[in-house]
């Protein structure tokens, strides 16, 4: 029996339907091959790890990951690139697939932040600290300026994609019967560090409030990070994620490294002051018991002192 050319038609649409779905399938598993390598660091509760490097000269230096609840996940952090945001919600998809119903972003430097644009969507709120809208205006053009001279190669501006939801004090988000705790806090490493607890399973995120084996790189208050310190080792975890370093350690001890080197930062320099030292010596004297026991040391050091002297000098 012969077809109509009405009923020819109608197959012929429902093939090339049939191939767009196929290639849509086959182009969304590509995309999805280089996922990102994670660590499940308790249950639910996964971590892509970074590596030690340099913003917009090594990819992928910053711990980032997710937290999956009954209902949707939370992504903490999203990497130093629109690539890594991807990779990430590539690893995240090949686990489950409920949506991302929030970002959370400990702080707005550009290996924490530059990847939002990948989760981008209707059902995703975006959260940061009250202060983290204008850091980010700050900072912005200055990002896209660096990575279009990487092999990151041109960002716009909606790369830069702002909170939509700030906390100023404490704020409990629902994946689902899993609840997490944001807590804001006074300048330290910058002046808009956010700290996140897993409540069941105890998992405390810092951002870069703590750094292990990759030098702190000090962006805030010297005095004022090592007081949030003190606050955040008197409360119980069952493990950290730091900002750069092991994917997990555990607390409070992970944070010894981090409080030796700032204790000392802030204790020489003021000694120096007061014996008349001057901000040139203080870079090339200052802090250097520490250089073997930081990556990154000859990076950063001499930008820290610069910040402790400019902190010191008025207290």
């Amino acid at each position: 029996m012969s077809l109509s050319k009405r009923g020819l038609s109608l197959l012929g649409w429902l093939a090339g339907l049939a191939l767009w779905f196929f290639c849509s399938a086959t182009t969304s598993a590509q995309s999805c091959e280089a996922s990102a390598e994670l660590s499940e660091i308790a249950p639910g509760v996964f971590v892509r790890p970074g590596r030690h490097g340099m913003v917009f000269e090594t990819p992928e230096i910053a711990n980032v990951g997710f937290v999956i609840g009954e209902r949707c996940v939370a992504v903490i952090d999203t990497g130093g690139s629109y690539a890594e945001g991807e990779s990430l919600r590539c690893a995240m998809r090949n686990l489950t697939t409920l949506p991302v119903c929030f970002v959370i972003n400990t702080h707005a430097h550009p290996d924490h932040i530059l990847g939002n644009l990948a989760f981008k969507s209707a059902q995703t709120s975006f959260i940061g600290h009250s202060k983290l809208p204008r850091a980010m205006a700050l900072r912005g053009d200055v990002y896209l300026a660096r990575a279009a001279s990487s092999d990151q190669g041109r960002l716009t501006p909606e790369h830069i994609v702002a909170p939509d939801r700030t906390v100023e004090n404490t704020l409990e988000l629902d994946l689902g019967n899993r609840t997490l705790r944001v807590e804001a806090h006074p300048s330290a490493h910058t002046d808009h560090d956010l700290s996140v607890v897993d409540i069941e399973t105890g998992t405390l995120w810092l951002g870069d409030l703590v750094f292990m084996r990759h030098i702190p790189v000090l962006d805030g208050s010297l005095n004022g990070w090592l007081a949030v310190l003190a606050k955040l080792t008197a409360q119980p975890a069952q493990r950290v994620v730091p900002g750069h370093g092991p994917v997990r350690a555990a607390w409070p001890v992970a944070a010894d490294d981090t409080v030796r080197y700032l204790t000392l930062l802030r204790d020489e320099t003021r000694l120096w002051l007061a014996n008349g030292g001057d901000l040139l010596g203080a870079q090339t004297q200052v802090g250097y018991r520490e250089a073997p026991r930081w990556l990154l040391f000859d990076r950063h050091h001499k930008r820290n002192v610069t910040a402790a002297v400019n902190e010191i000098e008025w207290e």
